[in-house]
C-alpha cells in the first residue's frame, strides 16, 4: 500500500524523496527492518497472549535432557512469523505481482493447515494433531495451485539468450550494444535450473516428449507433480527440523536470504547476463516478500533461541516449509534444494533410514534395531551428550557453507 501512494505522490507532486519506493533494494531493506520491528515487538504481545490461553506445549517423555522444563512453553507461534511477513508485504510490495500473490497464499494455505493441527493438539487433547492424510492433501492441494498457476499464467514467463554466433555479430557491429538485447522475448517455457551442469538447464518437457513431441502440451501435469513432490517434502522436512530451540528457524532464515539471492539476480537482466543465467522478468519483485521473511525468522529468533520463550509450532514450521518450496520453484532452483536445504533433507533421511531399518530387522531377525540413538538427527546428537545450543550452532553453520556452496554453483557448470 505504501508502494502504491509514493508511486502515486512522485507521479503527481514529484513529493521528494517518493521515487526510493521504486527500488527494489529500498523497499526490501525496509521490509526486513519492519518485519524485524514487528517480530520483536509485537511478538512479546503474542507470546503473553498464547500464555493467557495456555497454549502450552505437552512435551513427550522421550529421555532427553532438559525435555521436561519445556513443558508448558507457549506454542503457535509461527503466528509471529506470518503476521510479521505478510504486514510489511502488504505494505511494500507490488500486490498485482503474480510471484507475490502465490506466495501470500502459500503463507495464508499452510499456516491454515499448521494452524488447524496445532489447535487439535491443544483445545481438543488431541496429540496426534491433524491426521497427516488430510495435511497431506493440504499439501497437495497447494502444489496443484502452484504448479497450475505457473505454468499457465501468462505473467510467468523467462527470456533465454540470443545464440553465441549472433551475440557475437551484435557485439562485432556496436560493443555498448545494452545487456537487455542479448535475450529474446519473453516465452513461457518449463525450463529449470539443473546445478554442476554444463547447459546448466533441464526442459520438463523432455520426460515425456521423447515418446512424441505431440504430448509437450501434457508437460503441465509433470509439472504440477513435481511442484507437489517439492512442497510436500520441503515441508515435512521444515516440520522435522523443528525440534530443539532455535534451528528450524535459523536454518531457515539462511536457506531463504540465500533464495532471496537467487530471486534478485534471475530478475535482474544485467546480473542475469553477467552470471549467465535464466532471466525471469517480474520474479525480482519477490525479493520483498524474501526480505520481510527472513526479518519475521530472525525476529522470531529473539524469542526462539534457546532457552525458548516460545515455539512456533507446525503453523510456523509447515509454513516455513511451504514458502521455501514455492520460492525454489518460482525461481527455477528446486534442484538446488537437496544442497541448499541439506540440514532438512539430513533430518528426513534420518527418519525414514531410522523406521525402515528398524521393520526391516524386525522382519528379519524377530527384533528391531537403530541406525540412531534416536531421529530425526538432532535428537541423535543429543543422546549423545551434546547440548542443543551447540547443535543447533553447528546446523547453523553446515547450513552456511551449504548456502555459499548453492550459490557458487551460479558460475561452477
Amino acid at each position: 500500500m505504501l508502494y502504491y501512494l509514493f508511486e502515486y505522490l512522485e507521479k503527481q507532486f514529484q513529493f521528494p524523496g517518493a521515487s526510493l519506493f521504486g527500488y527494489i533494494t529500498f523497499r526490501a531493506a525496509f521490509a526486513v527492518i519492519l518485519s524485524l520491528l514487528i517480530s520483536t515487538i509485537y511478538g512479546k504481545r503474542i507470546i503473553l497472549f498464547l500464555q493467557k490461553k495456555q497454549v502450552g506445549e505437552t512435551i513427550r517423555d522421550l529421555g532427553l535432557d532438559g525435555q521436561q522444563e519445556k513443558a508448558g512453553t507457549p506454542t503457535m507461534g509461527g503466528i509471529i512469523i506470518i503476521l510479521a511477513t505478510l504486514i510489511p508485504v502488504i505494505l511494500l510490495a507490488k500486490l498485482e505481482n503474480i510471484y507475490v500473490i502465490l506466495l501470500i497464499i502459500t503463507t495464508l494455505w499452510m499456516g491454515t493447515i499448521g494452524f488447524i493441527d496445532d489447535y487439535i493438539k491443544k483445545f481438543k487433547k488431541d496429540k496426534e494433531g491433524l491426521k497427516g492424510r488430510f495435511k497431506v492433501l493440504g499439501q497437495i492441494g497447494l502444489g496443484i495451485i502452484i504448479g497450475g498457476t505457473l505454468y499457465f499464467n501468462p505473467n510467468v514467463t523467462i527470456k533465454e539468450k540470443l545464440p553465441i554466433e549472433v551475440r557475437q555479430k551484435m557485439l562485432a557491429e556496436d560493443p555498448n550494444v545494452p545487456p537487455a538485447q542479448f535475450f529474446e522475448t519473453e516465452t513461457k517455457s518449463t525450463k529449470t535450473t539443473i546445478p554442476f551442469v554444463k547447459g546448466n538447464e533441464f526442459d520438463y518437457a523432455e520426460i515425456i516428449t521423447w515418446i512424441s513431441p505431440k504430448l509437450s502440451e501434457y508437460a503441465w501435469i509433470i509439472f504440477i507433480i513435481i511442484s507437489i513432490f517439492i512442497i510436500t517434502a520441503v515441508s515435512n522436512g521444515a516440520n522435522l527440523t523443528d525440534g530443539i530451540d532455535g534451528l528450524a528457524a535459523g536454518s531457515s532464515a539462511i536457506i531463504v536470504l540465500t533464495l532471496g539471492i537467487f530471486a534478485w539476480v534471475s530478475g535482474n537482466i544485467i546480473f542475469s547476463d553477467y552470471l549467465n543465467i535464466m532471466y525471469i522478468p517480474r520474479v525480482e519483485e519477490m525479493t520483498i516478500y524474501i526480505a520481510a521473511f527472513v526479518g519475521a525468522l530472525i525476529g522470531f529468533l529473539w524469542y526462539n533461541a534457546y532457552p525458548a520463550q516460545v515455539f512456533m509450532g507446525d503453523t510456523g514450521s509447515l509454513t516455513i516449509g511451504g514458502i521455501i518450496a514455492v520460492i525454489a520453484i518460482a525461481v527455477r532452483k528446486e534442484w538446488l534444494i537437496p544442497v541448499l536445504c541439506g540440514v532438512f533433507l539430513a533430518e528426513n533421511l534420518s527418519v525414514v533410514l531410522q523406521v525402515s531399518y528398524f521393520k526391516y530387522t524386525k522382519k528379519k531377525y524377530g527384533e528391531g534395531k537403530r541406525i540412531f540413538k534416536m531421529s530425526p538427527l538432532h535428537h541423535h546428537y543429543q543422546k549423545s551428550g551434546y547440548h542443543e545450543s551447540k547443535i543447533v550452532t553447528r546446523f547453523w553453520i553446515v547450513g552456511i557453507l551449504l548456502a555459499i556452496l548453492s550459490i557458487v554453483t551460479l558460475k561452477i557448470r
